[in-house]
Order: C-alpha cells, then sequence, then structure tokens
C-alpha cells in the first residue's frame, strides 16, 4: 500500500495511548522539564551574546556534566562545535586523519563517513570494510592506517558496535556515538575522539556537534594544522578545541539547544548517570525486542542478539502487514516517528527506546501495534 493512500479509520483505546507518544530515533523526545529550562532563562540567555557569562556559564555545565556522566580520564577534553555529527566528519577528516582512515560501515550513517574520506582530495583511499545492513562487522588491525572509525550505534538499522582499542598507540579510534552516546556503557579511553550530536539521548535540537577527545586526538589536531593543510576555520577541530576551553564556540551556536542539553545531562546525572541511563534503554529495548520475537507477524531485523541496538530498535513485519499503514494508524492517534528509515527500504518500525522514554510508554506501544494489526 502506497505512504499517501488513506489512513484506516482506526482508534485506539484510551489504555493504549501511551503518555508521551514520540518514539523517533532523531529528533528525540524532549522532557518537559527541558522546555521549563528554556522558559526559566529565557531573558538571561536566549537572545543574548555567546561570548558572554551567561551563556559562557550553560556551556561550561554542559561540558563540566558530560565529564561526569562519561566518567572522562584526565586529559580527555570535551569539546564543540556547529554542525551536527554529519559536520564533524569533515572535521575529522580535515583535522585527525593524517593520510588514511579503515572505516567499518553497518549502515548509512557509517557509509557516509567513509564517503567524506574517500571524496578527501588529501586523504588517501580508505579501508572500507562493510557489512549487509542489519549484521556488523569489526575492525582488523592494519599498519598503513592511522584511524579506525565505526559507529557505537548504527541508527539507521538498530545495530551496535563494541569500543575498544584496535591498533597501536599512533592510530587513533573514531567512534560515530551520535545516537549511544549516555544510553550504552562505554570505556571512554578505549577511544580517542566519540563524538555526537545532542538531538538523540540529550533529547535536544540538532546543530550541534559534542567529542571527547582523548590527549592523542588533542595533539594530532595540533599536529595537522601545524602542517599548513587548508582547513576551514569553521572546520577546524585545533580551533574548536581553544574556544571550547574558553566555553565557547567559533561561531555563534543555537543557545536553546545548549540549554535543552545541559538540563538533560545534568537530568541524566541526577538519576545515576551513565549506569542507569543504560539500564533503562535496556529495559525499554528488551521489552520490543522481546514482543517481536512472540509474535508471529514480526521480528527484530538485528538477527544477532548480542548486535541489537539497546536504544534503536527495528523490527520487520510480515510481508501481509503493511508497516507504512501500521504507522500512519499510529501516527493518527498520536503515536509518531515509528517510521523506518527512508533509505532502507524495509516493511518495519523503527522504536526509539532513549532514557527519556518511559517504560511503561513503550509497553503501551506494542500493545498498540497489536491493536491496529489485529484489525487491518
Amino acid at each position: 500500500m502506497a505512504d499517501h493512500a488513506p489512513t484506516p479509520p482506526i482508534v485506539l483505546p484510551d489504555e493504549l495511548r501511551p503518555a508521551d507518544g514520540r518514539f523517533g530515533s532523531g529528533p528525540s523526545r524532549v522532557r518537559p522539564a527541558q522546555v521549563q529550562r528554556l522558559v526559566a532563562d529565557a531573558q538571561a540567555v536566549l537572545g543574548t551574546s555567546h561570548r558572554q557569562e551567561p551563556v559562557l556559564r550553560v556551556v561550561a555545565e554542559l561540558r563540566r556534566g558530560l565529564a561526569e556522566l562519561f566518567a572522562l580520564p584526565d586529559g580527555y577534553e570535551v569539546v564543540l562545535g556547529n554542525g551536527g555529527s554529519t559536520a564533524f566528519w569533515d572535521v575529522a577528516a580535515l583535522g585527525l586523519v593524517r593520510e588514511r582512515v579503515q572505516h567499518v560501515v553497518v549502515g548509512e550513517f557509517s557509509a557516509k563517513f567513509a564517503e567524506v574520506t574517500s571524496a578527501a582530495p588529501f586523504l588517501a583511499e580508505p579501508d572500507a570494510r562493510r557489512s549487509a545492513p542489519g549484521t556488523r562487522t569489526a575492525p582488523v588491525a592494519a599498519d598503513d592506517v592511522d584511524c579506525f572509525a565505526w559507529p557505537h550505534n548504527e541508527t539507521s538499522t538498530g545495530v551496535m558496535l563494541p569500543v575498544s582499542r584496535v591498533g597501536s598507540a599512533d592510530q587513533l579510534v573514531l567512534v560515530d556515538a551520535t545516537s549511544a552516546a549516555g544510553a550504552l556503557p562505554l570505556d571512554v579511553s578505549c577511544c580517542d575522539a566519540y563524538y555526537f550530536a545532542p538531538q538523540k539521548v540529550l533529547g535536544s535540537d540538532g546543530g550541534l556537534w559534542l567529542a571527547l577527545l582523548s590527549p592523542a586526538a588533542i595533539e594530532r589536531a595540533g599536529q595537522i594544522a601545524a602542517t599548513g593543510r587548508w582547513i576551514p576555520a569553521s572546520l577546524s577541530l585545533a580551533t574548536a578545541i581553544a574556544a571550547s576551553r574558553q566555553d565557547q564556540t567559533y561561531n555563534t551556536p543555537a543557545l536553546a539547544t545548549l540549554l535543552m542539553a545541559a538540563e538533560q545531562v545534568s537530568w541524566l546525572n541526577a538519576q545515576g548517570g551513565l549506569d542507569w541511563a543504560c539500564r533503562r534503554a535496556a529495559e525499554s529495548s528488551s521489552s520490543v525486542y522481546a514482543w517481536a520475537e512472540a509474535r508471529d507477524w514480526a521480528r527484530p531485523f538485528v538477527a544477532d542478539p548480542a548486535a541489537r541496538s539497546p536504544v534503536v530498535c527495528a523490527v520487520d513485519l510480515a510481508d501481509e502487514i503493511d508497516a507504512a499503514t501500521v504507522t500512519r494508524v499510529l501516527r493518527a492517534n498520536g503515536i509518531v516517528d515509528t517510521e523506518p528509515y527512508r533509505r532502507l527500504g524495509r516493511n518495519q518500525l523503527r522504536i526509539a527506546t532513549f532514557p527519556a522514554v518511559e517504560p511503561r510508554d513503550v509497553e503501551i506501544l506494542t500493545s498498540a501495534v497489536d491493536f491496529v494489526v489485529d484489525r487491518l
């Protein structure tokens, strides 16, 4: 059935309507407390200079909160800049990769970073190790690369990869944590750049990148900048590091994004930090996967349980059940953003289970899907 077909007039009973119907994998659910923070700080922060004390305090709060959340080792720094994770791919290609990078490609977003380094005229063709969507592969130690890159969580497919050291001390490990940071277990010392955007676990708006950088990554950025490689100032990691040390960004950031992200990090730390957030996400995602496995018309897209994401649950539906119709009915009933990643082109649902999502809402959602499917 085409996406523009009429939506069946199925009405969910009140008990099958979650308290909050937002299940998007990004932008994700924003908690009311984050909106209240915007209201409370509106006059002091919104519409004011990002070079002055009120905004500097927000950036400092966010950086301190992330350092606490991830228990940053000595020498690691929280660095931020404008543009989101897609911009950080350019930042990394310009400022962290000397000559060649090995990519692990397990979906759309890990493929996009490989495309960036492949197109860079000053870099050698990357070593891209690919696996089919819904599966994963691993980096392999190699002497002819100076960086290894892979996603902690591939948002397009719901595949999770472990974060561990590979290669020698002079080879950097770059981990895309866009949908993972703050909800998947992490030993930060196992990587050199753990980078992400705030519109996933942090429940904020996009347009900002954040990175946890090791001393080796910071040193590499300085070394490359010193070679004279042409790097636009807005994409210069060395410039971003210097600005972040002053609790600033090189150019004007979205202040609402900073406020909501800082509020979310504060909330995560107050709840119990990364351990609490990981347990919460795992509780919700486990219920989704158990629900799918118990149905004869659904199954988890990622077959290997060890590779299944705890924050992005992709569930394939049987051919006779049109997922697009299911998601349209859910949307008409106030349950939104359960559609699959568009370019994957599968008959499936994609359900985010970030820490801000109440586990009870996830249980109600799966019951709502049962209700809709029964009536289709």
